[in-house]
């Protein structure tokens, strides 16, 4: 089996993708086993200077050692429960030492085997307004739609003050709820749980659209990577979703 590599970023995210990518594999390989994984976790705090101003050198500093130090460890590939964290990895994939399994392509091939076209998102402002997602829809001819920008503002202050945090309020499970209400009528037909916490408080239970949940996802197809026989199939900087 290949050995996956978690390359954390909060540390909710990275935890929730390690306990999904272990409950899969057991599922697979029978009770008690899972590939082997190894978990970089340097502290999100480093690269939130980064974020905040813009500096995405300062973000890819921490992302890239990140890599590297699960690379040293034996992974043969990395993921990344973290969505906005691959505005930067996409930038310096080409100078990483393993391939990534992208989570925007693992999400992105769950729509298409359902047959949608118009996808709400819900994650950080960077995630909802920025490229990653924009990119991969435009390759695959599908729709985005997204909060209004008071709803955006609220969402993300949220995420970075309560969720990355462990905190769950109900009263923040309701404002992601309302949002939820809000792509759907405007056209959604499905909402990507797009930021690695937000599945702590929103499920295909409490959700009145159906959800993809990211960080799980990622996980999923993380071992399925680990235990197909064939080798990795990447083009150096990606690992290509086949499953």
């Amino acid at each position: 089996m290949k050995t996956i590599g978690i390359v954390a970023h909060s540390f909710e995210g990275g935890n929730l993708c390690f306990l999904t990518a272990c409950r899969e594999g057991g599922k697979k390989l029978g009770p008690h086993m899972h590939p082997n994984i190894i978990m970089s976790a340097i502290p999100m705090g480093l690269s939130m200077p980064g974020w905040e101003n813009d500096e995405y050198t300062e973000v890819a500093k921490y992302l890239s050692h990140g890599v590297k130090q699960v690379k040293d460890a034996g992974a043969d590939f990395y993921v990344c429960p973290d969505n906005t964290a691959h505005i930067v990895l996409e930038k310096i994939a080409s100078d990483l030492p393993i391939p990534g399994l992208h989570i925007a392509d693992v999400v992105c091939h769950e729509i298409l085997r359902s047959g949608w076209k118009k996808i709400g998102l819900l994650g950080t402002k960077w995630t909802m307004t920025g490229p990653v997602y924009e990119k991969a829809f435009a390759k695959r001819n599908l729709q985005r739609v997204i909060p209004n920008e008071n709803t955006r503002n609220k969402i993300n202050s949220l995420i970075f003050e309560e969720l990355c945090q462990g905190i769950f309020n109900q009263t923040t499970t309701d404002v992601f709820l309302n949002a939820i209400e809000e792509l759907k009528k405007g056209g959604a037909e499905c909402v990507i749980l797009g930021c690695t916490e937000i599945p702590l408080i929103v499920t295909s239970k409490n959700s009145t659209l159906p959800t993809l949940d990211s960080t799980r996802l990622l996980a999923k197809y993380a071992v399925l990577e680990a235990i197909r026989a064939e080798p990795l199939s990447s083009d150096k900087n990606w690992v290509q979703v086949s499953h």
